[in-house]
């Protein structure tokens, strides 16, 4: 145990945040912790922290927090970062400090033993003894390779390590302070939204690197896939009230949708027996035959546990796109386009892509993904006419009729109120049918008479969608529609879309999103454009594929022990058959070829050590990207082969 949180609450201008919530992490835990914006999640985890108590109670709910005291945490706020004037390198080495000295003091050691008139120094002798093996036992000699593998992971390059943490920015601080917090490997890491100033290979890094981590996590983020990944167990913050589920993100969500509709259940039928029982009072408490009968009711009222109506976010918001056309097959067809930036009077014109072609079929899902800034948005505003190409040529079939989500939404008028902004568009609408239409996307009482600069991102996006609903397009248009939306809204808009049977070409980083929504992904990079059907997930095997071609799979030989295991259900048969016997010869054979291919993949892991710590390789940027991919995959290769050499060797035995 970790830490076990008992009776936590916390009040904010007389409101109850946190009701008596009881939590306990364990060594392994995996947590997620999500709930509405503002619902007290942060709140907690500063508790947890140790940064901000628990507010007193009187008994029987007495606050109480047990925590191990040799268990350290780690705590990454959201939006936090570190800050000061040393530079990157220097910050993430005082991770390391102690080790480090010791390092020195070796080298001390070192001159004071070889400088020695008599054979040994005994006292110096014993100090180095114990300091190497402190040395030795921290893994003291991979310090540089554990710093540049979590710098280059977290998108520091070499080029990078000089600078002073003050001139860095927002984003950077906090990737930097994400970095050191990883190096220092607490027992129990906490991270508040870290995926926020992350690209998509920065995301992917992190996930693998927490895959792989050896202490608790408990996170808060509103990425459902990079939870998914991650976590085993959900906690959610509701009302004020934490309950537990097991699982990750999805399997909380299957299990709340049953929660919820079992409590409605409860709360109808209860609901109703209150109502028989209040009725039975009023109709005989005055009468004396029956008056005591009214009374015992009376106190089992009194007695009763009201059960709450449960809250079904789903049905906050009302989101469905339609439209009245139905256009040709061959819906948009794109032929050797180039995709520009800048250029006019302000400056020379960049090209980011010379040479792009693809074709959309009506009723398709495209995803279009790949790094910041290689030009995704703009080829949203190029296929609409709404930014220019110099060759090639854009075809839009018969009877498309687009509908298209700007990311910012820089369309709306700022100046406008909520319901001056749908009027200015469709002018012949009453107020009431307005106010409808944005009440079901809960824009409602006085926020429909706020401008609409001062609203929030996701209140901007309920608006553009509102708009969307109205246009009624058969080809919707997204550009990162998920941004600025709660992890509830996220799946309103979600379920909207994948119930839609237009066709939706989008932008997204979501890769939750992604992987329910797309039927192809359409990846563009410096110098190539990759097609691939299905969701993320198959876009990202697709890619590891493309990438690391002859990385091993899964040996056959286990896949045959997992079969053979399953239909073992009866007791051991007294002899062996022809073809037992020859899979026993094979597997003899396959578990001397593991014990060579083990020796090998060691020497290869030792090998990538040494060139890690070489400082030519570590001041090429790319070339350490590529030392260290290399590294972790031959790792990774070691580990699947010590496996399968430990399971076959143990049935072997067996």
């Amino acid at each position: 145990m970790i830490i076990s949180l008992e009776n936590i609450s916390k009040f904010y201008s007389g409101e109850q945040v946190l009701k008596n919530i009881a939590l306990t992490i364990e060594d392994d835990d995996r947590i997620g912790l999500i709930g509405i914006n503002g619902g007290g999640k942060s709140t907690l985890l500063h508790i947890i922290a140790g940064l901000l108590p628990p507010d007193s109670q009187p008994e029987p709910y007495i606050p109480h927090i047990s925590k191990n005291k040799h268990s350290v945490i780690g705590f990454l706020a959201q939006d936090s970062g570190t800050d000061g004037e040393r530079t990157v390198i220097d910050e993430v080495k005082d991770v390391f400090r102690e080790l480090l000295e010791t390092a020195e003091r070796l080298d001390e050691l070192r001159l004071i033993m070889a400088s020695s008139r008599c054979e040994a120094d005994d006292e110096a002798s014993q100090e180095y003894s114990q300091k190497t093996a402190f040395f030795e036992a921290n893994d003291g000699y991979l310090i540089d390779v554990k710093i540049n593998k979590v710098l280059n992971g977290m998108g520091f390059t070499p080029d990078t390590y000089e600078r002073v943490i003050s001139t860095l920015s927002g984003g950077e601080k906090t990737r930097l302070a994400l970095a050191k917090l990883l190096l220092e490997n607490p027992d129990l890491l906490i991270l508040d939204e870290p995926t926020n100033h992350l690209d998509f290979d920065t995301i992917i890094w992190l996930e693998e690197y927490l895959r792989e981590y050896k202490g608790a996590l408990l996170i808060v983020s509103h990425d459902r896939y990079f939870l998914d990944k991650l976590i085993t167990s959900t906690c959610e913050i509701e009302r004020g009230v934490l309950k537990r589920f097991k699982g990750n993100y999805t399997r909380f969500t299957a299990q709340k949708a049953e929660l919820v509709i079992r409590q409605l259940k409860e709360y109808e039928a209860q609901k109703a027996q209150i109502a028989k029982l209040k009725d039975y009072v009023e109709r005989n408490i005055a009468r004396a035959s029956t008056s005591n009968m009214a009374k015992s009711r009376v106190k089992k009222l009194e007695a009763m546990e009201i059960i709450e109506k449960p809250v079904t976010y789903e049905k906050t918001a009302v989101v469905r796109f339609a439209y009245d056309r139905v256009p040709v097959k061959e819906l948009l067809t794109v032929n050797n386009i180039d995709l520009s930036v800048g250029g006019g009077q302000k400056g020379e014109k960049i090209t980011l892509i010379e040479s792009l072609s693809f074709n959309v079929r009506k009723g398709e899902k495209l995803a279009v993904v790949g790094a910041n800034g290689i030009g995704k948005s703009t080829l949203l505003k190029v296929i609409q006419g709404l930014s220019p190409y110099s060759k090639g040529f854009i075809k839009w079939g018969d009877y498309a009729k687009i509908s298209y989500f700007e990311q910012d939404n820089m369309r709306l008028n700022a100046n406008d109120t909520v319901i001056n902004a749908v009027h200015r568009l469709y002018p012949k609408m009453t107020e009431l049918e307005v106010r409808t239409l944005l009440g079901s996307v809960r824009l409602t009482g006085d926020n429909v008479y706020k401008k609409v600069g001062v609203i929030s991102g996701g209140e901007r996006a309920k608006l553009r969608f509102a708009v969307m609903m109205l246009e009624r397009g058969n080809v919707l248009i997204l550009d990162e529609p998920t941004n600025h939306l709660d992890i509830y809204t996220r799946e309103i808009l979600e379920n909207a879309l994948i119930e839609y049977d237009g066709t939706i070409i989008f932008v997204s980083h979501d890769r939750y999103l992604l992987n329910k929504l797309a039927s192809r992904i359409l990846e563009i990079t410096d110098n190539a454009v990759y097609s691939h059907d299905g969701g993320f997930d198959d876009y990202i095997k697709a890619k590891r594929e493309r990438h690391n071609p002859h990385e091993p799979q899964t040996s056959i030989y286990i896949k045959e022990e997992k079969q053979k295991e399953k239909s073992e259900d009866s007791p051991v048969k007294s002899y062996r058959t022809k073809e037992q016997r020859a899979y026993e010869t094979k597997k003899r054979v396959r578990i001397k070829e593991l014990e060579d291919e083990i020796k090998l993949a060691e020497i290869a892991v030792a090998a990538l050590q040494d060139d890690l710590s070489n400082e030519e390789i570590c001041a090429d940027y790319q070339l350490l990207n590529e030392k260290i991919e290399a590294y972790e995959t031959q790792k990774r290769v070691l580990s699947e082969l010590t496996d399968e050499w430990l399971t076959l060797a143990d049935n072997a035995e067996a």
